[in-house]
């Protein structure tokens, strides 16, 4: 949608076709380089370039190429919507009916995998919304998710204007939580799954998914389709991108840790 609303407001700019293929086509490919885990914006941005290439033989006008450009790209809006709420309706229907004791449910999850992630509903997130909205939502817990604060800066909006309880729980007191208090589920959203069911999400996730095993609590993934990349037999053939480490250093721009070298030795 970032390429689809940069390429409106800079339709004048363009004097062929070719100029037009191009600029989407260099967006694009610069797009993925900044998620390279996420299959879902790969596979996109091929499926956007694949649709230019036969629409550069049939379509000469630039204003109609760029219109019907538009309106491919938006249909993947639609289908993200609706594909988000078929994962929040399925989604909490089985995570409920796993609870035998029938009562409302305290879910922990992590990162942002809501609206501002995905569309308008979210995946993980999408079924705490399902739940919360047939009246089987007791409370959400959600994590900072350090070091960029997905957690605090995203999902505690989303909670917030949504109305929806919820706590807000240090990255590290995870275990201590799943100890003292009810946790019926951990669910979580995923950036790739592979053939053997392998799954990459945010940091932090592998974690969460070993402490609900040792206190044999369900753990859900919730992710579309796009997400699982066949391609890929297991989870160590992912390439998992590697975020900036200012992200840990600073916050705002201010050094919140002791200046250090970066050794270049190899160990």
């Amino acid at each position: 949608m970032s390429v689809a609303v940069e390429l409106y407001n800079s339709r004048s700019k363009f004097d062929s076709i070719s100029s037009i293929l191009q600029f989407v086509t260099d967006q694009l490919n610069y797009l993925i380089t900044a998620r390279p885990t996420a299959v879902n914006m790969t596979d996109a941005a091929k499926a956007i370039i694949d649709y230019l290439i036969p629409l550069n033989n049939k379509q000469q006008n630039l204003n109609l190429y760029i219109d019907e450009l538009l309106d491919f790209i938006e249909q993947f809006l639609q289908r993200d919507l609706n594909n988000n709420r078929s994962i929040g309706r399925y989604g909490a229907e089985m995570i409920y009916q796993n609870m035998f004791h029938k009562k409302k449910l305290n879910i922990l999850t992590h990162c942002n995998t809501g609206s501002l992630a995905t569309v308008g509903f979210g995946t993980a997130l999408g079924v705490i919304r399902q739940l919360a909205t047939n009246n089987l939502l007791q409370l959400v817990y959600f994590t900072e998710t350090r070091p960029y604060n997905q957690g605090s800066r995203l999902t505690a909006y989303e909670l917030v204007h949504d109305r929806i309880p919820h706590t807000m729980i240090c990255d590290s007191m995870a275990g201590l939580l799943m100890r003292t208090q009810t946790i019926h589920a951990v669910i979580v959203g995923a950036a790739r799954v592979t053939a053997n069911g392998d799954t990459a999400n945010t940091i932090g996730t592998y974690q969460l998914a070993i402490l609900a095993k040792h206190h044999e609590i369900p753990f859900y993934v919730a992710a579309p389709t796009t997400s699982i990349d066949l391609t890929k037999k297991t989870g160590n053939e992912i390439v998992i991108e590697q975020r900036p480490s200012s992200e840990m250093t600073t916050i705002k721009g201010i050094n919140i840790a002791a200046e250090g070298k970066i050794s270049t030795e190899k160990k």
